[in-house]
């Protein structure tokens, strides 16, 4: 395949610059990066000052995972640059950034009805779909497996061709240059990249590229805790010193402030206002009104607020949102709706047709994100053009939604990547784009809109609520032939896929799904044990609650289900729990070493009575390329509900590009999933959820969070994305924890919401 001149970078993504469409159609897509003064654009990924400093475009949400800091780690190792020169740039919305692995995974949430033919990330659907549609979400832990290659073929074409320029300079070969800490070196002479880039766009980089023998990567072993970085987080400095930039803390000319009221959670409109109340407001401009929402325009975010509570906006309802109602559609649904087959091993229909020899039933309640920042944007039209200002997972769905809103071409919405302050999937929701860009025309000045703590808990969808009921038969010495598993849920992937691919309402999404399965609504249910015969059903439910993704997604309920069960399998057969877990993992050897070096490192007594530790594991994903976790947790009740003193967490993550970053992301995990294990949910009532503020989501402060200590298995196996590992696998850790001190079982999401 032939590179031009300016074709350096694209690499494995697009294919040089041309990009092999639907049926090889070859399409050519305008280059994403404009240089500044002094800057020279190498294709979609890297520019290079003339003041030496190297700009890395990262076409992912920055929400704390790091990502602005691995993709340009891996440029930078795969390049030979000087880490302190290195800088970041959020990529435009863009085709060359296309995320086909992610694409490929939702290809049943964009492409129901033909999805085999787009399940793969090299399908040429996948790649057509995802290249016009812009397509570069950032979730399921995609982005190193979906940018990883195209960053270093990127890195690896533009080493080429400075090493040309620098070896024509010199009239040596090119191939005996090499290129380290920011400079082309042969023998003696060397030259530093800022001074051979201009003269680099002469030449064309060899096809393939040349890559490195060894992939970007780090030993654990290297790095302990309190090592020497090698490769520092980028966003750190700002973070910590204040001057990071969201986008509530954008400020534009003449901007102003609006503040926003949302019905319940139901079929809502908006029916009435008291004007009246709020006219003389300080600082009320105007009042925009929504279908389903009433917003003020002021001089400050406080006045709008202060405005908005004089109007006392009334909505119309039907269909609210009600836990009472949620919870017997579930529990009906559990026991007497058929299920739709989603796994199936063995043969275990016969088998399990008998009686269980254990069955228990689980429940899960909604959960909010509880996110530090709420949702917030600034927009600003002027002369056809709405600009905006805001974080989003996905960056093109929210321009086509700001765009239909107000009748614009999509070519008119220009989106400024800001990065999030936690997001936990809540940014791959859309709706506020909406209202800043329909306010901001109403206005006619640029706005800023941001969400209040109970506007977010109000409308931002919770994690979907769950009822399962598991049974198990078991054969000599406690051995499992047999597992079932009924997970009772509405087909809470498949609506936000139609709320995202679809355009749809959150009401219209729920009608759109009804009654069907969802694969990716129950996903990690299948549990990593050797199971002759195994049945994993979804019983979709039709609730008045729109759900949402968050992070951990399903593993986030499905571990504690599966773990919770195979403890109190244990349990019964009068089985340490350990070695009745390994005595089914001779299939997985890396989750058993997993498992085995939890134990040492936690001090494993055997989950005896009174001892407070309890033992979970899990796995996300697919053969080699799965992530594998052990956790071992030391919890008890005390007067104040759930006290967990220390967690343990050994994981295989396959090979490490930071392992800093690696540990941050486990460490973050097991504390967010934390807080699912004690408290973010919420309960509904007339369609209002009862947890108004942080403090009523019951979250762990910092006084309450355990002693953490993370291990990492080295292994040089695909990379496998550590940001949802600890949330699966440390709630049944805590619940088992909490039946070895209490003799109890907590068989509900959050522990102890039921009482004792």
């Amino acid at each position: 395949m032939h590179f031009s001149r300016r074709g350096i970078i694209i690499g494995g993504l697009v294919g040089g610059g041309l990009a092999a469409g639907y049926l090889l159609r070859p399409r050519t897509f305008a280059l994403p990066l404009d240089p500044g003064r002094g800057e020279v654009a190498l294709d979609a990924w890297i520019k290079i000052a003339k003041d030496g400093v190297i700009s890395v475009a990262v076409p992912q949400l920055e929400m704390g995972q790091g990502i602005s800091t691995l993709l340009p780690q891996v440029i930078a190792m795969e390049l030979g640059a000087d880490w302190r020169q290195i800088a970041v740039e959020p990529a435009p919305v863009s085709a060359h950034y296309a995320n086909l692995p992610l694409a490929a995974r939702w290809a049943e949430l964009w492409m129901p009805a033909m999805a085999g033919l787009a399940d793969e990330a090299d399908s040429p659907v996948t790649r057509r779909w995802a290249q016009d549609r812009r397509f570069q979400a950032t979730a399921d832990g995609m982005s190193m497996a979906a940018y990883e290659l195209p960053a270093r073929e990127a890195a690896a074409s533009l080493r080429a061709v400075l090493a040309k320029a620098a070896a024509a300079r010199w009239d040596v070969p090119w191939e005996e240059c090499s290129a380290k800490a920011g400079f082309i070196v042969h023998g003696e002479k060397k030259e530093a990249f800022a001074v051979l880039a201009p003269e680099a766009l002469a030449f064309d980089p060899p096809d393939p590229p040349p890559l490195m023998p060894d992939s970007p990567g780090e030993d654990p072993a290297d790095f302990p805790v309190g090592a020497e970085l090698a490769f520092p987080r980028l966003d750190l400095p700002s973070k910590v010193d204040g001057s990071y930039q969201f986008a509530g803390d954008v400020r534009l000319p003449g901007m102003v402030f609006a503040a926003i009221r949302h019905g319940p959670v139901a079929k809502a409109e908006l029916s009435r206002f008291d004007s009246d109340a709020a006219r003389g407001s300080p600082g009320l401009l105007r009042v925009v009104k929504g279908k389903r929402w009433l917003a003020a325009v002021a001089t400050s975010s406080w006045a709008a607020e202060q405005a908005l509570a004089k109007m006392k906006p009334f909505f119309n309802i039907s269909r609210a949102a009600d836990s009472e109602a949620i919870d017997e559609a579930l529990d009906t649904a559990l026991r007497s709706a058929a299920g739709v087959p989603v796994h199936t091993r063995g043969k275990p229909g016969d088998l399990l047709k008998r009686n269980f020899d254990l069955a228990v039933r689980y429940e899960v309640a909604p959960a909010l994100h509880g996110t530090l920042e709420t949702a917030s944007a600034a927009a600003r039209i002027t002369d056809g053009t709405l600009e905006m200002w805001m974080a989003t997972q996905a960056p093109q769905a929210a321009r086509q939604a700001a765009a239909a809103a107000l009748d614009f071409d999509v070519r008119d919405v220009v989106l400024y990547p800001m990065p999030a302050g936690g997001s936990f999937d809540r940014r791959l929701e859309i709706d506020h784009a909406i209202e800043a860009a329909l306010i901001a025309r109403e206005a006619g000045k640029p706005v800023s809109l941001t969400w209040s703590r109970w506007q977010e808990h109000l409308a931002g969808w919770p994690r979907t609520p769950v009822a399962a009921l598991m049974g198990a038969r078991s054969g000599p010495e406690g051995r499992l032939i047999g597992w079932r598993a009924r997970l009772a849920l509405p087909p809470s992937a498949k609506e936000f896929g139609r709320r995202m691919f679809g355009r749809e309402t959150h009401w219209s999404a729920r009608k759109s799904v009804s009654g069907k399965g969802d694969a990716l609504a129950i996903e990690g249910a299948v549990p990593p044990y050797a199971i002759a015969n195994l049945s994993i059903e979804h019983v979709p439910v039709d609730i008045d609650l729109p759900t949402a993704r968050l992070r951990g997604n399903a593993h986030g309920y499905t571990a504690f289900f599966n773990e919770c069960f195979i403890d109190e399998l244990a349990h019964r057969a009068h089985r340490e729990p350990l070695s009745f877990r390994m005595g089914m993992l001779g299939h997985d050897l890396r989750l058993a070493e997993c498992l085995q070096r939890v134990a040492t490192l936690s001090e494993w007594s055997g989950g005896a009575d009174n001892s407070g530790q309890g033992l979970a594991c899990h796995v996300i994903g697919e053969g080699d390329s799965a992530g594998r976790i052990a956790v071992v947790a030391t919890a008890r009740r005390d007067d104040g509900g759930v006290r967990v003193d220390r967690i343990y967490a050994v994981a295989d993550i396959g090979r490490i590009v930071n392992v800093d970053i690696a540990r941050q992301q486990i460490e973050g995990g097991l504390v967010f999933g934390l807080g699912l294990a004690i408290g973010s949910g919420t309960s509904y009532s007339a369609g209002l959820p009862t947890s108004r503020t942080l403090r009523d989501l019951g979250l762990p402060l910092l006084a309450d969070c355990p002693q953490v200590e993370v291990a990492f298995v080295t292994s040089d196996a695909p990379p496998a994305d550590p940001g949802e590992l600890g949330v699966a696998a440390v709630a049944p850790a805590i619940a088992n924890a909490l039946f070895s001190a209490t003799g109890l079982r907590f068989r509900r999401l959050p522990l102890l919401s039921e009482g004792l």
